[in-house]
Order: C-alpha cells, then sequence, then structure tokens
C-alpha cells in the first residue's frame, strides 16, 4: 500500500495529497497542549474561530477552546443534539443563521468536533456558508476518525435518503487524539472497528491479517494498536481519495463496501435503532453472502470477516431486517445505474469490484442469509 506518512514520538501524520487542497490528519495521544499550534500551523492567521460540537462532548470542546483562545481573536460556539436526527435541513438551517448572527465571514474557521454527524453537519456548513469558508475536523468517535472525517465529504440527511443532500469540502486539518477512545461507551467505540476491518477488505490484506492477530488489543482500545490501526485506515482513505475525490472514476466507490445494505438497514430499521458501523457490519455479510452466490469470491472471505468481526464484539445479523422495505431504499442508492442495483463487492481478502446489473432476488438471498 502506498504510504504518505510520517511518525514521531508516538505521534503519527498522514497527509491527504490533493495538490492545493491537501491537508494533514494528525494522530496523537493526549495532545490537546499542541492543539492550537497545529492550527495556526494549518490556517495561518485565525481571526474568527466558530466550534460546532456535539452537546455530548461539551467538555472536550471548552478544552480545546482555552488553547485556541492564544491564536483566535474571536470565539464562538454552538451545540448540536446528539444523534442522527441532527443531520437535517433544520439543523443545518438554524447553524448558518447562528453563523450570520455572530458575525462570521469569509475568514472564520468553522470546527467540528464530534462524531461523523457533526463532521458532516458541520462541514456542509462551511461549505455552504459565503460560499465556502475553511474548516478543521476533530473526530472525536473511532467512526469518524477512520472515515467520515477523512475525504471532504460532507452533507445532511432527507426523510427518505441518507446523505442526499452535500458538497465535497475538504478540511485544513484533521486533528485526532486517542485519548478520547477511554470516554467512548464500548458500543460506539467497538461500532467503529467496522470500518477498520472494511479498509482491511477493500484494499490492504496485510492490514487484514493485523487484525485478525490484534483484535483483543483494539476491543481492549490499547493506544499502540489502536493508533496504529486508525493511522493505517486513514492511509487507505487517504489513497483511495486521491485516486477519486469526488467519485468520477468509480474508484472511490470502494470505500462503500457493505454501505448499500447497511443504509438500507438504517433506512428501514429507523435512524438510531442500530449504530452506522453495526449497519456496516451486517451490510458487510450481507455483501459478501451476496459476492459468493454470484461466483465472485469462495467461502473463505465470508468466514474469515465474520470470524473478525465476532471478535471485534460487532453483530453479524439484523433478525429484525424488513427485506420488501429494503431493496426500494437500494434503489435511491447513489450507485444505483440506469435503475440497475450495484454493489461492492469482494473478490478476496483486500480486492473488491463495483458489480453491477445485480438480480433482485440475489440480493434477497443475501439479506435472508444474515437475519
Amino acid at each position: 500500500m502506498e504510504s504518505n506518512l510520517a511518525a514521531q514520538a508516538g505521534e503519527t501524520t498522514v497527509l491527504v495529497d490533493l495538490e492545493d487542497r491537501s491537508y494533514p490528519i494528525h494522530i496523537a495521544s493526549s495532545a490537546t497542549g499542541r492543539f492550537a499550534a497545529m492550527v495556526k500551523n494549518a490556517v495561518g492567521d485565525l481571526t474568527h474561530a466558530v466550534v460546532i460540537y456535539d452537546e455530548a462532548v461539551t467538555s472536550l470542546a471548552d478544552a480545546l477552546c482555552e488553547p485556541l483562545q492564544s491564536v483566535s481573536q474571536r470565539i464562538d460556539r454552538f451545540a448540536v443534539p446528539s444523534g442522527e436526527t441532527s443531520k437535517s435541513v433544520k439543523q443545518y438551517e438554524t447553524l448558518l443563521e447562528q453563523m450570520l448572527q455572530c458575525g462570521s465571514d469569509r475568514k472564520s474557521v468553522v470546527f467540528a468536533v464530534g462524531g461523523g454527524v457533526i463532521g458532516d453537519l458541520a462541514g456542509f456548513v462551511a461549505a455552504s456558508f459565503a460560499r465556502g469558508v475553511r474548516f478543521v475536523q476533530v473526530p472525536t468517535t473511532l467512526l469518524a476518525m477512520v472515515d467520515s472525517s477523512v475525504g471532504g465529504k460532507t452533507g445532511i440527511n432527507l426523510s427518505g435518503a441518507k446523505n442526499m443532500v452535500g458538497a465535497f469540502w475538504q478540511p485544513e486539518l484533521v486533528w485526532i487524539d486517542t485519548e478520547v477512545m477511554r470516554t467512548l461507551p464500548d458500543r460506539s467505540y467497538l461500532s467503529g472497528l467496522a470500518e477498520v476491518v472494511k479498509y482491511g477488505l477493500i484494499d490492504d490484506a496485510e492490514f487484514f491479517e493485523y487484525l485478525e492477530s490484534n483484535a483483543e488489543a483494539l476491543v481492549k482500545r490499547q493506544t499502540k494498536e489502536l493508533q496504529f490501526s486508525i493511522a493505517r485506515s486513514c492511509q487507505s482513505k487517504a489513497n483511495v481519495v486521491r485516486e477519486d475525490e469526488r467519485e468520477t472514476s468509480g474508484r472511490r466507490a470502494i470505500l462503500n463496501y457493505g454501505h448499500t445494505f447497511a443504509h438500507a438497514i438504517e433506512a428501514t430499521a429507523g435512524y438510531g435503532t442500530l449504530l452506522h458501523g453495526e449497519a456496516v457490519s451486517i451490510g458487510m455479510q450481507m455483501a459478501a453472502s451476496l459476492a459468493i452466490d454470484l461466483g465472485l469470491c469462495d467461502a473463505s472471505v465470508l468466514e474469515r470477516q465474520t470470524e473478525l468481526l465476532k471478535r471485534c464484539e460487532l453483530p453479524i445479523r439484523f433478525p429484525a431486517a424488513d427485506i420488501d422495505a429494503m431493496i426500494p431504499v437500494m434503489m435511491r442508492d447513489k450507485k444505483v445505474a440506469h435503475g440497475k442495483l450495484r454493489f461492492i463487492l469482494p473478490r478476496g481478502i483486500g480486492k473488491v469490484d463495483l458489480v453491477g446489473d445485480v438480480d433482485q432476488s440475489a440480493v434477497k438471498a443475501a439479506i435472508e442469509a444474515h437475519r
């Protein structure tokens, strides 16, 4: 795997190489004291910081605003209710109005402090206000650290479709402090491991083997293994984003392994019934079963995937799956072409392809296999 990674004294920096839109992902532990210096290095002069944060991480927002005072002339803070329902048109509008009322301008910098919901929502606010202002990602969940905070996808949900409205808008800096993992509830933390496993499956067989050897250490949140896995995941995503920043070649679609099923599960079960990573774990199981049924890979892929997901304490079945309701949701997936379902499916560990014109009967059988 091509690497654009630098490490020193227990800290790692991954560069997302997008020419004039390039930015660093800085991964450290207990590094709040260096946050202001990293921000100043990434954004230069900072006249106005707009901190948009999940109300569940208020104490962390407080801790970050303190050093920001030394590099920013003015700071405004806006709390957002926790949960997927905040990725809404209403909350998006509220934040835009708040930015207007506090005197934000094109030199303002938005700081997104929270999980994927906050990163997506605040990033879309940053992409929209004054036709685009700079922003910094401070992900506070494992899932956000390895997935949604990297790559510039921002957006909100509509009532019938997830992430259907948004923009590609790259941050100036992604700041990851693994110390916040200590405060995450078990379910939230483990959910993020699904996306970590995904990177091994789609593009990095060597990393998948590492995860098989270190699953228990990751479940226990051991710093060395966690920091390495975050950096390796971020590097995988950075490589894909560099090759296909705006999903024009199809390469970036591989990041959606398991997600077509997962999004349908989330939409039909009701957002919040399953955490996103839990839905992705089940979705990857369904995708692997579909690949086996289509003759794309052998059963060992599903066997190894199942074993690793179980060791990461992730769900592999969803008994409440509503097959008849899921299919129409899948038909609204962004990968659908000319009315035909398309899926990212494995051909082996570390290799997936975009497969089109999949018969609905095979899709239903894959869902049924993991109910």
